[in-house]
């Protein structure tokens, strides 16, 4: 399967790319060019900037920007913003999420509008290649932990992130489908999103050709930043799991099997890390180490503790608070 589906040069359906931006005019302003760029390779597409920063700290930016939409979303979390986007598009449109940190590869929206062509899947992912602002130091770069995964195109999957994703917007008012706002700070909602989607039936489809290029700060190529990251993606997996389980009965069953996966990953972690110490072998210790922080997170979740990554950006309070996670 190729990402060359638009024959004809069109969509047959408008498209609707939304960059979601907070308080980065810096990197939004180098990435609204490219973006605009692909806009003329698949007629009737239009770009949407949704600004997440009450103050509209990127109007100015936009403005800037000849034939750029823009709408200011003040409700704090990526939920909410991810919702607007929702929100302005029109049930025939195709909805692309891009990120305001990234560059879209030549041919990127046409590929990922081919692919929807080729398959008539509701959602198709990207792929996302990670670059350096600064390359990371021994710890980090043994890990890997910035390489993304890559499948064939035409792969069928199940989750996914809004970093690289296109919507069939029928297909997900038909579902009912709405990011959850519980997840707004805490992250995860995308995850939430695409398992409700695929679980309610609507496939999704990977494009390995329609590729970002994620260009990741020096503040996140630290060890902290990784095992924060490890935290808060067990923490979620188990939140999502626990929003999904349809029952009381269901989240017991969740819970039971969030600790029990949990601890076989600390253990796993541990082994694997104490292996790597006494042969030597670095990739295998600090990947070991971020699977004990994966699973420990995995675990907070199962006891209902709520990870909120992105509390300190919106000051909101501290960054992890107890509640019911379903």
């Amino acid at each position: 399967m190729t990402d060359t589906g638009l024959t004809s040069g069109t969509s047959d359906r408008p498209v609707l790319v939304a960059m979601l931006t907070f308080k980065r005019p810096a990197d939004l302003a180098e990435a609204l060019p490219a973006v605009t760029a692909q806009l003329a390779s698949v007629p009737g597409s239009q770009l949407l900037v949704v600004d997440n920063d009450p103050a509209g700290s990127a109007g100015e930016v936009v403005r800037a920007a000849a034939g750029v939409r823009y709408v200011l979303e003040s409700e704090p979390g990526i939920a909410a913003a991810r919702n607007r986007a929702l929100d302005e598009a029109t049930e025939d449109t195709l909805l692309v999420f891009i990120d305001d940190d990234e560059t879209p590869s030549e041919g990127w929206l046409r590929g990922l509008v081919g692919t929807w062509r080729e398959t008539g899947a509701a959602a198709v992912a990207g792929a996302v290649v990670s670059e350096y602002d600064e390359e990371p130091g021994e710890w980090v770069a043994a890990g890997r932990f910035f390489d993304r995964r890559r499948l064939p195109t035409g792969t069928a999957i199940e989750v996914a992130a809004t970093n690289n994703l296109l919507l069939d917007m029928r297909r997900v008012r038909a579902l009912g489908l709405r990011f959850d706002l519980r997840f707004g700070i805490s992250g995860g909602s995308d995850t939430l999103f695409t398992r409700r989607l695929t679980g309610a039936g609507g496939r999704m489809v990977w494009n390995d050709e329609a590729v970002v290029v994620d260009r990741v700060p020096a503040s996140r190529v630290t060890r902290e930043w990784v095992l924060r990251r490890a935290f808060r993606s067990g923490n979620s997996w188990t939140r999502t799991s626990l929003a999904l389980a349809g029952s009381p009965a269901a989240r017991v069953r969740v819970r039971i099997r969030a600790v029990l996966t949990g601890l076989v990953r600390i253990a796993g972690g541990a082994a694997a890390a104490l292996l790597g110490l006494v042969t030597g072998r670095l990739p295998r210790r600090v990947r070991g180490v971020r699977t004990i922080v994966r699973g420990a997170g995995m675990l907070a979740g199962a006891w209902g503790v709520h990870y909120r990554e992105y509390a300190a950006q919106h000051a909101t309070g501290p960054q992890a608070s107890s509640g019911a996670a379903a």
